[in-house]
């Protein structure tokens, strides 16, 4: 199974730093650039899109909810339409920073809560469906792997849109295949061994152990991995050479 490594980049924002992309860039393969709603701002789009493209690292565009203050990790009840808008809004965004550097996004992956409202809600899927469709049908839309993927599958190639399936190795799933909650206290997976050989038996053997010990099977496109913390750096260049 080949995989590659994506990480959440660029969210700092004014005189607040977060993360440590020009080290952490690198060692991965795609990175999501947050575009100015949960986070980053102008200057940090335009900084990150240069750090992707001097390290050969596949640019994403990373939309939230308009979020600052609550780091896009909550959901905020919005039409379809709305949807639609600020998703196509962000990644115009981003898209023009790589245009003026001539690079190009090649796939949007929402950030926190809009991401796990896309899993929830087909109809605010399709809305980020109808949002990447309109601006380039060749940019692909990353979304969490899991027992549904056909069906996701199905819907996305109605609007001409390409999936890439994402696992998190540093999270705990549930029987069905969907994320162990943020408020539970072993959501997170904090043993970085424990991480390491997970990842080992996803690309060896395909699977995932659920939080009960049930064999998970997720198609896997991508890993994310996580830059805002003391130790991220060593890991992740642990993970690199895990895959």
């Amino acid at each position: 199974m080949s995989i590659k490594l994506n990480c959440d980049m660029g969210e700092s924002f004014g005189i607040w730093k977060m993360g440590s992309d020009d080290k952490i860039m690198p060692y991965i393969d795609m990175a999501n650039l947050a575009c100015g709603f949960h986070a980053g701002d102008a200057l940090t789009m335009k900084k990150s899109v240069a750090l992707a493209k001097k390290n050969k690292v596949s640019i994403g565009a990373h939309p939230g909810y308009q979020d600052l203050v609550g780091f896009g990790r909550r959901s905020i009840t919005c039409t379809k339409e709305e949807i639609s808008s600020i998703v196509l809004y962000q990644i115009a965004a981003l898209s023009g920073f790589c245009a003026a550097q001539e690079s190009n996004i090649s796939y949007v992956k929402p950030h926190g809560a809009l991401y796990n409202d896309m899993m929830k809600d087909e109809d605010i899927f399709r809305a980020i469906l109808s949002a990447v469709s309109s601006f380039d049908k060749n940019i692909n839309l990353m979304i969490l792997s899991s027992s549904k993927n056909k069906e996701y599958e199905t819907i996305a190639k109605e609007c001409g849109i390409d999936l890439l399936y994402e696992v998190f190795a540093d999270r705990n799933y549930n029987d069905d295949g969907s994320l162990v909650s943020r408020v539970e206290t072993n959501a997170v997976i904090h043993d970085e061994k424990e991480v390491i050989n997970r990842v080992i038996t996803l690309k060896q053997n395909g699977f995932l152990y659920s939080i009960s010990g049930e064999k998970l099977f997720l198609k896997t496109d991508t890993i994310c991995v996580h830059g805002d913390n003391e130790k991220a750096l060593d890991f992740i260049k642990i993970l690199r050479k895990a895959i």
